[in-house]
């Protein structure tokens, strides 16, 4: 006997599905669009040195979760970028992450990859103009528990002191969330930094 409970649960699953898979096909972009923006960005001379930043984490739903801010040291050594960063969060946690990166140039294109403790292999992306995208997996520590969850990271470069990232955070494809984090370096940040890590 044919069953209309059954055809509509049948129904909304193929339809969640479908809106998955279009959230994903949307979030494809073409790097090339980027290419003529300004000024050019290369994450190692902007990195170099020391760089504060502000951030926010926000659920899916716009709500702001945490607030952090983080002091960056960064040194070039054998065509390899480390990135010491140093954070501290709203409710007073503290944590740290060193990155290893490295650069790769073929037919005039800029790749990255990179490398630390909490990342799941390896983080990858390029460069295109004033904007850099990758992506990794990353465990972060939620209410004491490690748990994996999917970067999708674009960082814009609006001066030579300054950069806007943006990350989208997913969970078995699905979005959770989302950091957003001014980047601030050279006198810019030496105006400012470096921040006070050991109260909020």
């Amino acid at each position: 006997m044919f069953s209309i409970q059954k055809f509509v649960y049948k129904l909304n699953i193929i339809l969640i599905f479908t809106f998955i898979l279009s959230l994903s096909a949307c979030s494809k972009i073409d790097m090339k669009q980027f290419e003529n923006n300004t000024p050019n960005l290369d994450l190692f001379s902007f990195f170099e040195g020391n760089t504060i930043a502000y951030g926010i984490f926000e659920d899916r739903f716009g709500n702001l979760k945490r607030q952090f801010r983080v002091n960056i040291s960064g040194k070039i050594e054998n065509q390899t970028l480390t990135l010491d960063e140093e954070f501290l969060y709203d409710d007073g946690e503290q944590a740290n992450r060193i990155w290893k990166i490295k650069k790769t140039t073929e037919n005039n294109k800029i790749a990255y990859e990179g490398q630390a403790d909490d990342i799941e292999g390896k983080a990858s992306g390029s460069v295109s103009g004033n904007t850099m995208n990758w992506s990794y997996d990353i465990y972060l520590n939620i209410k004491g528990s490690n748990i994996k969850v999917h970067f999708n990271d674009w960082i814009y470069k609006q001066s030579e002191n300054l950069a806007i990232n943006r990350a989208y955070v997913s969970k078995f494809g699905i979005n959770i969330g989302s950091v957003t984090l001014v980047f601030l370096r050279g006198e810019t940040a030496a105006q400012i930094g470096p921040l006070n890590l050991n109260s909020w």
